[in-house]
């Protein structure tokens, strides 16, 4: 059993959904991403996406763009990403580590040697935005091949013969973005949510997460008893992009985390 199956059938017995954090790697800089990352776990994060910073990202809002910038200012590129990975591993074997991003850096590495790069230091899963199904010989086939989930996005404007084609070789959990639009946009309509998670769980057994929209520790209790697993990005992105200490980013994670297990 991978580490996220696993982790979603532990949450599942406790009847809790998962609480998943978006961090970009790198941001604000080195060291303080990896503290940041490393105590996610303690405070109630059960699986860790991680940015993978790239010049144009089109699926991310002003705040979550700002910090890629941030990130490749000092430097950041895959081979740190993995890096990252490598040393969270050194204390953490159990935690879910999700990598999202885009395929131009992966395209410009080689498939093959980004896979066995991201396999070797522990990567569980990929999100990549702007690879659609009809694509999926690329990086979706091979990534599992090798044991890497490829979560696939589903959105508002999916329709059911859509759905259909984005289901058909998605792994680990379904990621439903809850907007039209950007990260960090507007918040998200549990009513209307209600429904579209309803049409999707109807059409696959696998997890289905809730991401964009989710801010505050409100947003993600409503969520949580809709979804299998909550994501939060842009409000956490926000407080490093203010200066926040790794203390106090922390302690707003850990909030939102008991929100979303039901504490």
């Amino acid at each position: 059993m991978t580490r996220i199956a696993n982790t979603f059938r532990l949450l599942q017995e406790k009847k809790q959904s998962a609480f998943i954090t978006f961090l970009m790697a790198g941001d604000p800089d080195f060291l303080t991403s990896l503290n940041l990352i490393k105590a996610l776990p303690i405070n109630g994060v059960d699986i860790i996406e991680i940015g993978m910073p790239f010049s144009d990202p089109m699926a991310d809002g002003p705040l979550i763009q700002k910090a890629g910038q941030r990130s490749i200012s000092t430097g950041m590129n895959l081979e740190k990403v993995f890096e990252l990975v490598r040393l969270f591993r050194v204390n953490n074997s159990y935690t879910p580590i999700i990598l999202m991003g885009y395929y131009n850096p992966i395209y410009a590495m080689g498939v093959k040697i980004f896979l066995k790069k991201a396999s070797d230091v522990g990567v569980d899963g990929l999100i990549i935005v702007d690879l659609p199904p009809e694509e999926d010989e690329e990086l979706c086939i091979p990534a599992q091949k090798v044991g890497i989930d490829f979560i696939r996005l589903a959105t508002p404007t999916t329709d059911s013969e859509r759905l259909k084609t984005v289901l058909k070789n998605t792994s680990g959990f379904i990621y439903y973005v809850s907007v039209n639009g950007v990260t960090g946009g507007r918040s998200a309509n549990p009513d209307s949510l209600s429904q579209e998670l309803k049409k999707i769980k109807e059409t696959t057994s696998l997890p289905v997460c809730v991401g964009f929209g989710i801010k505050t520790d409100d947003d993600a209790r409503v969520i949580s008893k809709l979804a299998d697993g909550v994501v939060v990005g842009s409000s956490i992105v926000e407080l490093i992009e203010k200066k926040y200490s790794v203390k106090e980013i922390h302690k707003f994670i850990k909030k939102l985390a008991e929100a979303t297990h039901g504490i």
